[in-house]
This record gives structure tokens, C-alpha cells and sequence, in this order.
């Protein structure tokens, strides 16, 4: 899914400077009609998650999905350390990629073509990290592969903000686009494995999405910092929010690792969060 994104956002990089000076803006609008009636020809042909087909085939069980993320102390600290970790991802991420286009412009003197050409380097950088993600996540444990995609965004924002050099920026952009992006490869597992099947999805959208409306104002704080000081100065504050990240998840996110996904055969919904049998194991395929 995490891929798909990415994809997408690849595609306007490149496509931008092409087609723009052709059909103008408001052509840009009808290109982006397309995606959208794929995805409503896809719909029709996928299938339910056989979990969840399972689960409605049930005896029905009335369980509030909202009272299922704080079902408990432990469940509680989780979802509030993911909702974090959904905020700080989305702060950065659109802090970054809303206003690297106009820094690399205006401060750097790039052309259209030239300022899409960094933004997709950045961009194959983040699916690069997105599937690295997965596989180090199934290898090493989840906890352990967002502290070292945290820390490797602590240190890759900070340098990217005081290069200068073309080139350099090309790779650099590359490598911190893993590092922040990256792990967007490991919410939904984390999400998926932290609740039962009767609040996975509600986790899934409330959490994220309570992150999004956080994370909507990082292109507006970085924006007021760029403008009152420099984009040096706002890309600083995107590498201390990182730190709250990683606090996060040292003391609020749970290892999950080969937990036990939530089965409808076992008569009630229970936390993942306390089930440690290695029966059914759960990748985190970005």
C-alpha cells in the first residue's frame, strides 16, 4: 500500500514538469480524476481479508471498536504512542515534501524540471526504504527497525538542510527519503497486530488519520519558519520532532513481533497486545 503511495507521488514528480506547461493547472486536476476511477475499478474486483470474513460468519459479538483501543492500561499506551507516531510521520513527511519543490527553486536556483528530478530521487529513496522496512522489521523486530529509521531521520534531515552542492543533494535527498518515509512500511503492521479484528480497521483510520490532522500543520509551521528565518532553521525543528518519536517508541509501543493475530475461532476478542503464542505470524510487507 505504502509503495502504491509512493508510486503515485513518483509519477506527479516526473509528470509535473511535462505536462503542466501544456494543459495548465486546472488540466493537472482532470489528470488526477484518473487515479481515482482505477481505484474504483480495483475495488470492485478484490476480495475481503479472509480474518474479517470469518469474523462476520461469527456468532455476533457486541464490541464497541473505539472502546477496543483503550481497552485496557496497555492497550491504552499503545494506540496513544502509534497516534504519535502517526503525527510526527505526517509532520514531516508533508513539512518536507510540500516545501522542498519551492526551497529547492527559489533558495537553490533549480528549474521546474530540475526541482522534480531532486523530489524523485527523494521519492525512489522513500520506496527504497519502505520495503527495506518490511524486511528488517520480520528479521529484527518492529521496535527495533523504527528506532533505527528514527534516528537515521534525526541525522539525514539535519545534513540534508546544510548541503549545497547539486549532486550531493541528489543522494542525500535519496537517503533521507528512506529514512522519514520509510517507515510508513511498518503502521499498518504495527496497527494490525496491536488490535483484534474487531478494531483493526477502526485503528487504522482514527489513528493515522489523528496523526494526519496533526500533521497537516507541518507545512504551515515549516512555512512561517522558512519565511520569519530560513529553511534551515524549519528543517532543524522536523529533526527534533523526530526525537519524540523515538521516545515514543521506547516507552509506548509494544514488540510484536510473530504475536498472534486475533482469531474469530477463539470464541473472543482478544488484545494482541497480551497474546505471546507464535501461531500465526504476520509480515510487515510495506
Amino acid at each position: 500500500m505504502a509503495l502504491g503511495w509512493q508510486s503515485g507521488v513518483l509519477l506527479a514528480a516526473l509528470l509535473t514538469p511535462l505536462l503542466l506547461v501544456h494543459i495548465g493547472w486546472r488540466g493537472m486536476f482532470v489528470v488526477g480524476v484518473l487515479p481515482a476511477l482505477l481505484a474504483c475499478a480495483l475495488r470492485s474486483k478484490l476480495h475481503e481479508p479472509e480474518l474479517f470474513v470469518q469474523k462476520v460468519k461469527a456468532p455476533a459479538q457486541k464490541a464497541n471498536a473505539f472502546k477496543l483501543l483503550v481497552a485496557d492500561p496497555r492497550t491504552t499506551r499503545a494506540s496513544l504512542g502509534i497516534a504519535i507516531l502517526c503525527a510526527v510521520q505526517n509532520f514531516g513527511y508533508y513539512g518536507i515534501m510540500i516545501w522542498l519543490p519551492a526551497f529547492l527553486s527559489k533558495q537553490m536556483g533549480f528549474s521546474l524540471t530540475e526541482s522534480g528530478l531532486w523530489t524523485a530521487s527523494t521519492v525512489i529513496g522513500m520506496m527504497i526504504g519502505l520495503w527495506v522496512f518490511g524486511q528488517l522489521a520480520d528479521r529484527f523486530g518492529r521496535k527495533r527497525t523504527f528506532l533505527l529509521y528514527q534516528i537515521g531521520a534525526v541525522v539525514m534531515v539535519v545534513l540534508y538542510a546544510r548541503l549545497s552542492d547539486p549532486t550531493t543533494m541528489l543522494w542525500a535527498g535519496a537517503v533521507m527519503g528512506m529514512f522519514v518515509n520509510g517507515m510508513v512500511g511498518g503502521y499498518g503492521t504495527l496497527m494490525s497486530e496491536a488490535y483484534p479484528t474487531a478494531a483493526r480497521a477502526t485503528a487504522q483510520n482514527v489513528l493515522w488519520n489523528l496523526g494526519r490532522a496533526v500533521g497537516g500543520f507541518g507545512p504551515i509551521v515549516v512555512g512561517v519558519l522558512a519565511a520569519t528565518y530560513s529553511f534551515q532553521v524549519a528543517i532543524a525543528l522536523l529533526a527534533s520532532i523526530y526525537m519524540l518519536d523515538i521516545l515514543a517508541t521506547l516507552f509506548l509501543i509494544p514488540e510484536l513481533k510473530g504475536a498472534e493475530l486475533d482469531s474469530p475461532d477463539s470464541g473472543r476478542a482478544r488484545s494482541n497486545l497480551q497474546a505471546h503464542p507464535r501461531i500465526l505470524k504476520h509480515r510487515s510487507f510495506p
